[in-house]
Formats: structure tokens, C-alpha cells, sequence
């Protein structure tokens, strides 16, 4: 029986070292893979893109140059990257680690809902915020809040979106209201409205562009709702936010919303 024992130990720590070698090598071919797909020349041109310069919102933000087509297929080889090597990439300086990590887990969280694994929801969730500071473009958020974020906050209490909202880090108050797109595709939009008319004074154009993609998708399957938000908030709503909101309206009636008419 001794015997047993110390020999399914053996296997144990035989199979735990050689699972960890696999992990890191499936690391180490991963970063391999998205450095030698890089282009420097459509870098240069992502930099400009997405305002990587001196003051500008995406400051100091380095790019390889792939593009989203080549960053979903080096992700969906390596689904089942773990935390711990996630945290390796999310917190690179080069947008496209960045990026996988975030596609690598929408993957998983996808699988863990379908399989309803709290225990890795929660986990991903927790992560996911823990990283908040290297989420720092609008693509990263806007492809990860709704499917991470919200996913998990869609049956459980939302009280942290309303601490983001209050955030003085502008992509937190990104993820706030884009997080509630998941909400949206429920038919549920109070909370989108309420965080909405919390960002009306947000002095960001990011964040304006942000609450009117979500007020046109609130429109998209409750025009009236919009039309009460619009009535309601119409004198201070950012010009951007209002123009995103009635993308969708005839264009007659935008062009009276635009002069505050609304008959």
C-alpha cells in the first residue's frame, strides 16, 4: 500500500513539472508567434490610429502592427493559457499582448459560463478588474467589458460599475457604460441610462462617444425609452453623445432633435 502511495506521488509531481513545461512553452511559442507577425509599417500607422502620441489619450502605447484577423487566430491556439501566464501579457507594453490576453479570456470565460463554472467566472471577473490599468485603449475595452464584465455582473449585483463611473481613470469609465451592453441584448437598460446620465457632464469625447453607442443600442429595441431619455437629459447632453444616440433616427427627425425639437 506504501508502495502505491509514493508511487501515484511520483506520478502526481511527474505530471504537475510536465504540465508546467507545456504551459510555459505554449507561453514562450505564443509570444514568439505575435512578435514575428508583426509589421512595423502598419505599427506606425496603429500609433497614429489609436493617439499613441505626447498627450494625446493613448500615450506611450507601442503596437506591432497585427492585425485583429491575425490576433483572434494566434489566440484561439491557446485557450487554456492560465492566469498566471495572462498576467504576463496583459501587462506587456505592446498593445497586441494585450489584446490576445483579453480574446484568450472572453474564450474562457464563454466556456466557463456555458459550463457554469462560478468559480472561474469569478476568477477571470477578478482578474479582468485587477488589470484595469492595462486595459488603456478604447479597442481593449470596447472588445472585453461587455463579455467579461458584464457577463458576469448580468445575474449578480452591479454595485462596482457605478464606483468605476466615478473613476478618475478615463477607461474605467469606459468599461462602466460599455459593460452594459450585455445588459442591453437582455432587454434590461436601467442600468445603462442611470450611468449614462451619470457621464452626461464627463468632459472626455471618448466617453461621450461611449454613452451614445449605448443609448442608440437601448433604442435599437425600446425606441420609446431613448426618446423619454433624450426628452429628459436633452439640454445636457454632449453634442457627440446625442449625435450617436439618433444615428438611427429618420433623418428628419435627427436634424429637429438637434434643434431641441422634439414633436
Amino acid at each position: 500500500m506504501q508502495i502505491m502511495v509514493q508511487f501515484q506521488k511520483f506520478i502526481n509531481h511527474h505530471m504537475s513539472e510536465k504540465l508546467a513545461t507545456i504551459r510555459g512553452n505554449s507561453l514562450k511559442l505564443l509570444t514568439s508567434e505575435i512578435l514575428a507577425a508583426g509589421d512595423p509599417e502598419k505599427a506606425t500607422l496603429l500609433q497614429r490610429f489609436f493617439k499613441t502620441g505626447p498627450g494625446e489619450y493613448a500615450e506611450g502605447d507601442i503596437f506591432l502592427g497585427l492585425t485583429m484577423p491575425i490576433q483572434r487566430s494566434i489566440a484561439k491556439k491557446y485557450p487554456h493559457l492560465t492566469l498566471h501566464d495572462l498576467d504576463k501579457l496583459i501587462t506587456s507594453e505592446y498593445h497586441e499582448f494585450r489584446m490576445i490576453a483579453l480574446i484568450i479570456l472572453m474564450t474562457q470565460m464563454k466556456r466557463a459560463v456555458r459550463e457554469q463554472d462560478e468559480l472561474t467566472q469569478k476568477a477571470i471577473y477578478d482578474f479582468y478588474l485587477a488589470h484595469t490599468e492595462n486595459i488603456n485603449n478604447w479597442d481593449l475595452v470596447d472588445l472585453s467589458a461587455c463579455r467579461i464584465v458584464g457577463e458576469f455582473l448580468l445575474t449578480r449585483p452591479r454595485e462596482i460599475l457605478y464606483r468605476l463611473v466615478k473613476s478618475e481613470n478615463l477607461w474605467e469609465r469606459r468599461i462602466a457604460i460599455i459593460a452594459t451592453a450585455c445588459f442591453i441584448s437582455h432587454r434590461d437598460f436601467g442600468d445603462t441610462l442611470q450611468i449614462a446620465e451619470l457621464l452626461l457632464y464627463d468632459k472626455h469625447d471618448l466617453i461621450h462617444k461611449a454613452v451614445g453607442w449605448m443609448l442608440r443600442e437601448v433604442g435599437k429595441r425600446d425606441r420609446s425609452t431613448l426618446d423619454k431619455f433624450l426628452v429628459t437629459h436633452y439640454p445636457q447632453m454632449p453634442r457627440t453623445t446625442l449625435r450617436y444616440a439618433i444615428e438611427r433616427y429618420p433623418e428628419a427627425q435627427r436634424k429637429n432633435i438637434l434643434k431641441g425639437q422634439f414633436n
